[in-house]
């Protein structure tokens, strides 16, 4: 089994890269989804904006 571990004296090369390559599938899987969740709030915090703004805009109206 420890030579399973060891990779034959290749172990210093070969689990770093392992470790490399899973984080980068790991960001690819994640990447995504986070830019999802931030456009949705974006959108969200935009659209609140529009209707803050729209909101204000019919108070003055009515008040002239």
């Amino acid at each position: 089994m420890t030579d399973f571990w060891q990779m034959g004296g290749y172990a210093l090369y070969v689990w770093p890269s392992y470790a490399l390559f899973l984080a980068v599938v790991v960001y690819w899987l994640v990447a995504p989804w986070l830019e999802v969740k931030r456009t949705l709030r974006k959108m969200k915090q935009r659209k609140r904006r529009q209707h803050a703004r729209a909101n204000t805009g019919e108070q003055h109206e009515s008040q002239a």
